[in-house]
């Protein structure tokens, strides 16, 4: 691999202010968010994660990101996307390969998974809240 490319898988990418392309270092755990935080400060709410998972097991948490949209696009398999609204009213979507959802600021959601998938998540990362599921 050179320098130049990156799986992002294991390197997400930060796309920032000034229409810029920041490629970041391993990803290494959730202490790797407070480090991104800071790393990409600078671009304030406007700055954007890149990232791809492989799941094979619905998630343990649910999340929300109150400082913008999110996009959960299915890039293989199939997931169900479970969002709950701030009035408590809950939502689900079942993406399959080439399909996503927008998971406005504010909501929370979290994802079933029956088989395996994998997803390309675009975030306002901002202030992301996590809690049990």
């Amino acid at each position: 691999m050179s320098s130049q490319t990156h799986d992002l898988r294991t390197h997400p990418l930060h796309l920032g202010l000034g229409a810029k392309a920041v490629a970041q270092p391993a990803f290494t755990g959730m202490e790797w968010y407070a480090a991104y935080t800071q790393r990409t400060a600078q671009d304030g709410t406007e700055g954007r994660l890149v990232s791809l998972y492989d799941f094979s097991d619905s998630w343990d948490s649910w999340e929300m990101h109150p400082a913008g949209d999110e996009v959960v696009l299915c890039l293989a398999g199939e997931m169900t996307v479970i969002q709950e609204y701030p009035d408590g009213r809950l939502h689900s979507e079942m993406l399959a390969a080439g399909q996503y959802i927008i998971n406005p600021p504010g909501v929370w959601h979290t994802a079933d998974v029956a088989q395996n998938a994998t997803a390309l998540f675009i975030t306002a990362g901002a202030g992301t809240q996590h809690r049990p599921r």
